[in-house]
């Protein structure tokens, strides 16, 4: 069974709700359908009913089963434009400002997590948005988790055909937010990402901290950054299987390792790759889904109070129906 399935599966023993404020965009309509079908979320569309409805019936899209709301006629409405402004207010928000945002279909999603009567589980969207105009909300209205000090964003990574780390599987982290996270930084999203790896994939992390070099085969400011964070995620969490700075090959490929990096504890099987900053994140991930025609399900986060994850917008209505599920299985430890 794949990565996916599994998580699907697990998806099914709890069911949870899920808020896609996009759905104006086929490929949101085509994942709710594809979701409903297989029966591992309840979905709530955000948007004109009567709009959603056509564009579905159009495309022969089935989306019964889906709740929808339209944030103007949402007996929440003002109950959300007032909870928007007194948690906002000491940072200008008025109540004509409330009201105007509470319309934003990523604004009032987000609400619906904050509110009390828990009217959903979590939030997929940026198949359209923009990735702050989806985390912006968030960050606002939801805060981080507790003793949480960084709010980072992480991709499974799923590569057919594939020795190498859990059979394929993959966590890259931070490949859709922090630009260039500093040492202390990077150790927080290291540790995150084995977190997050535990729980998705369920298996033993073994992270390793990327660079140009291996254990001191180069110096500059670049490799001490790794080399620093390294240090303070094992001080931090001294149960996690983590080295570096050490790189790719020294990370995946145990015969490299033996060569590069003999007494590495990893040992050429790192599951977790923690990339030094944004651009080689982003590269990174890009060249492994384009080239090896791997599945990239993300930017998911990690950090943030309740389920909200990204989506590239060059995404599929299967990777939003694969992020959909990811998201519940996360929803359930919330």
């Amino acid at each position: 069974m794949s990565f996916i399935e599994k998580i699907k599966e697990r998806a099914k023993r709890n069911i949870k709700t899920i808020v896609l404020p996009e759905a104006q965009d086929i490929r949101t309509l085509k994942a709710t359908e594809q979701v409903l079908k297989e029966g591992y979320a309840k979905i709530i569309l955000i948007g004109n009913q009567g709009e959603i409805e056509q564009k579905a019936n159009e495309n022969k899209i089935n989306i019964i089963g889906a709740k929808i709301i339209d944030p103007t006629k949402s007996n929440k409405y003002d109950e959300y434009v007032n909870l928007l402004y007194e948690l906002r207010k000491h940072k200008g928000m008025t109540i004509e400002k409330a009201k105007e945002l509470v319309k934003d279909p990523v604004y009032f999603g987000i609400l619906m997590l904050k509110d009390k009567t828990c009217d959903a589980d979590g939030l997929v969207s940026g198949a359209i948005h923009s990735t702050s105009d989806t985390l912006r909300p968030a960050l606002q209205i939801l805060k981080t988790k507790p003793d949480t000090k960084l709010v980072s964003a992480f991709f499974v990574m799923v590569v057919p055909n594939c020795k190498y780390g859990e059979n394929g599987t993959f966590i890259f982290g931070d490949c859709g937010l922090n630009e260039n996270p500093d040492a202390e930084q990077l150790s927080e999203i290291a540790i995150a990402s084995s977190k997050s790896f535990k729980q998705l994939v369920e298996k033993e992390p073994k992270v390793a901290m990327l660079s140009y070099s291996t254990y001191g085969s180069a110096k500059s400011e670049l490799t001490e950054k790794v080399i620093n964070a390294t240090k303070y995620a094992k001080e931090k969490e001294s149960d996690i299987l983590i080295d570096g700075e050490m790189q790719l090959d020294s990370a995946i490929i145990p015969e490299v390792a033996n060569l590069k990096a003999p007494n590495s504890k990893i040992k050429g099987e790192a599951n977790v790759l923690i990339f030094p900053d944004l651009n080689a994140g982003n590269i990174g991930y890009k060249l492994v889904q384009r080239l090896a025609n791997a599945e990239a399900y993300g930017p998911l986060c990690q950090g943030i109070a309740k389920p909200v994850n990204d989506l590239s917008r060059g995404c599929s209505s299967e990777d939003i129906a694969g992020v959909i599920a990811i998201t519940a299985v996360q929803a359930q430890e919330n």
